[in-house]
């Protein structure tokens, strides 16, 4: 398409004006949602998070991303010994799916669960067999419709544009402290200490996050700072963090409604994804 010529119309014509107005304003539509022509098959995935976690001019910034369908390519991937071992399988295998130009790094939690749910219905369909513990204590077996799942619900008025930091006073000490949203980035951060913790026989996951979570205490942000925080941090406000992590990060919503069998009467309930949901011919 041709440029949309900026010194065009030099005259003040209010008539004109408008058209040139209405001009760069298709011209920039279209430059957006232009894809690239493959030689495979895509598809868009809608992402939690809508794309306001990310900044103006990202290639997420628009909440959507390109994704293509599964092939024997990335069965080799999710069979590759050395991947499975250093726990990295999916994330190559996510690598590998995602069309979209992006450092894969960007993404935030949420929007990969919707990344991993999307990877699974293009690769093997959408129903998924599951296990779930109904009300009446039996283990039941359930088919998931994964096309199905929502997103979940959260307080969209309290989500800014590219705002990844938020504020939040603790319940039992009303310390004012900032939370970050997680993404690859921080995850890859937690990740390392808690191998390196584990090599000492140290298990501390969840002061772990806390440690990379917090990113300010009553105005300082020395590491220094809230690392010692939180290490002495009342567990009524530890699990208040976690909470308002939880309730701010746009996901995913793994819960489905279930007839319990036994008494007929309808629950709801998260279902845990297990091996079989890349691995459907797994022997489990």
């Amino acid at each position: 398409m041709a440029q949309v010529n900026d010194d065009y119309p030099k005259k003040s014509n209010p008539a004109d004006e408008m058209a040139k107005a209405a001009a760069i304003a298709q011209y920039e539509s279209q430059k957006e949602t232009k894809q690239e022509v493959h030689d495979f098959p895509t598809e868009i995935i809608e992402l939690p998070s809508k794309g306001l976690l990310y900044p103006d001019g990202h290639p997420l910034s628009n909440g959507k991303l390109e994704m293509k369908y599964m092939t024997a390519k990335e069965e080799d991937i999710l069979t590759n010994q050395s991947f499975i071992k250093q726990g990295v399988v999916l994330d190559k295998l996510f690598k590998s799916l995602i069309v979209t130009k992006v450092p894969y790094d960007d993404l935030f939690v949420g929007d990969k669960n919707a990344i991993m749910v999307a990877a699974r219905v293009l690769g093997y369909g959408k129903l998924y067999d599951a296990k779930v513990t109904t009300p009446s204590g039996n283990e039941q077996d359930i088919s998931i419709d994964l096309t199905d799942l929502k997103e979940k619900e959260i307080d969209w008025d309290v989500i800014k544009k590219g705002e990844t930091e938020y504020d939040y006073e603790l319940p039992a000490s009303k310390r004012k402290v900032k939370v970050q949203l997680v993404n690859g980035h921080i995850q890859k951060k937690i990740d390392a200490e808690n191998k390196g913790l584990q090599k000492l026989g140290k298990d501390a996951s969840a002061t772990t996050l806390l440690k990379h979570i917090i990113t300010e205490v009553d105005g300082d942000r020395e590491t220094g700072t809230i690392r010692k925080f939180v290490d002495n941090m009342l567990a009524i406000d530890a699990r208040g963090v976690r909470n308002f992590l939880k309730e701010l990060t746009p996901d995913m919503d793994l819960s489905v409604y279930v007839v319990d069998e036994a008494t007929l009467e309808p629950f709801r309930t998260s279902f845990a994804i297990g091996l079989d949901f890349f691995w459907p011919d797994a022997e489990l």
